[in-house]
């Protein structure tokens, strides 16, 4: 089942890596700048896909004895809710964006990261809307039409990048902003393919029906907020680290931003991987839940597991003895090509940390009871994480290295956490 999931997420990799490529070897201005909007998006981006993981245990539950009219209801109910949630984070990116310049970023770099971030934050909505129906896909285990429409979507993203980049066919040469207007496209592109299939398909008509003939609920609604709002603040708290440790890099100059965003966008090949079999982990963990079954729901979380400490180690393989070739495809800066290189201990490092808190936080979602991955996340990350990351760096005077080893901190804590929090809600 995640196999699918795991061929969408590579695709989404893929782009990544096609964008910090074309945008590195444009200028290292341009990567430096695409290092910060991108990072301090990514709380934004995974605060709103997080959100949408709130329906997944619910749908799944529902499938699982065979409601489909409820889970078209449910989904209409999720479809309210997420929109919603997404404005009100489009509002508070759009706060941030009027106070950029006190985030004390390199002053060359503003002219570039303003009109990306305000290209970036129109696809915000777009996204939310997007993975409220593939998660409803992935739950009634219909996993490789989101991979398709994904993959499509990549494709035209990589297209459009090197026709507006570098101004190809054409079409004017804007660098990083051509960049910005892919991306947007191609999210524009996902939503709108996914629920054409989920409104015209005659294999989709019970959920159809259900979505049409039923209302808002505010029970419904009462239950995806009680699933939603801890996975989306375990996944911001995760993602914020990120994006506060992006900042403490720019603090240090455009070299390590763009450096930190080299790494950065390789260590997401891992945490990619990792969560597809995650995802794959909470719905069959949902399935079991929907039958209260607890031996089902360890054994799939540690079949999940097993798998992901081979992926984990493979993914380490693929850093230590690819790295030159591949740092290389991102950028043709002797300083940053350096700078980057110095950095793959401490990203093979906290690949098992990530597996692990990613597996078994996946398998507590899959298990409903969600509300301690709120302060599991906070207090490894934000109470512990981010004073660590501030303390290696600065304090400790490792710098972009003290930065990126201080991800192991937290994730490993986390990761134990979500662990005995599993085991204790599907003890007998």
């Amino acid at each position: 089942m995640g196999f699918p999931i795991l061929v969408g997420q590579l695709g989404m990799i893929i782009v990544g890596f096609a964008d910090t490529k074309m945008v590195g070897l444009y200028s290292t201005e341009a990567l430096a700048s695409a290092s910060f909007v991108n990072n301090l998006f990514n709380t934004a981006i995974f605060a709103c896909v997080g959100f949408t993981y709130g329906l997944t245990p619910l749908v799944g539950s529902l499938f699982a004895r065979h409601h489909d009219a409820e889970i078209g209801n449910m989904v209409r109910n999720g479809l309210l809710v997420n929109v919603l949630f997404s404005l009100l984070i489009t509002a508070i990116m759009g706060a941030i964006y009027f106070n950029i310049e006190k985030l004390g970023q390199p002053d060359e770099l503003l002219p570039l990261i303003k009109p990306y971030f305000l290209i970036y934050l129109s696809g915000v909505l777009m996204i939310s809307i997007f993975n409220v129906f593939a998660q409803w896909a992935y739950a009634i285990n219909r996993t490789r039409m989101p991979m398709w429409i994904i993959l499509v979507s990549n494709v035209l993203n990589i297209v459009g990048n090197w026709l507006l980049i570098y101004g190809k066919c054409g079409f004017p040469e804007l660098g990083l902003l051509g960049a910005g207007l892919s991306t947007l496209f191609a999210r524009i592109f996902c939503p709108v393919v996914i629920m054409a299939v989920f409104f015209l398909s005659k294999d989709y008509r019970g959920y159809r029906n259900g979505f049409l003939s039923g209302s808002i609920s505010k029970r419904a609604i009462g239950n995806i907020n009680r699933t939603s709002w801890p996975v989306s603040l375990q996944m911001t708290f995760e993602a914020g680290s990120f994006t506060i440790a992006a900042v403490m890099a720019g603090w240090l100059g455009a070299i390590s931003l763009a450096a930190f965003q080299v790494i950065v966008i390789i260590g997401t090949l891992g945490f990619c991987i990792y969560y597809s079999v995650g995802s794959a982990v909470a719905v069959f963990v949902a399935n079991c839940a929907g039958l209260s079954d607890c031996a089902g729901m360890r054994r799939y979380a540690f079949v999940g597991y097993r798998i992901m400490l081979v992926l984990a180690t493979m993914s380490s393989l693929f850093f230590v003895f690819g790295a030159p070739h591949i740092i290389g495809q991102f950028t043709n800066d002797p300083l940053v090509l350096s700078a980057s290189m110095a950095l793959l201990v401490p990203l093979v490092l906290y690949q098992y940390g990530d597996a692990t808190q990613i597996n078994f936080a996946n398998a507590l979602r899959g298990t409903s009871n969600v509300m301690p991955m709120l302060w599991i996340a906070f207090v490894s990350y934000m109470v512990i994480g981010v004073p660590a990351t501030y303390l290696m760096a600065f304090i400790l005077g490792l710098g972009t290295y003290g930065i990126i080893l201080s991800f192991s901190v937290s994730l490993f804590i986390a990761a134990s956490l979500f662990l005995y929090y599993f085991l204790r809600v599907t003890r007998k």
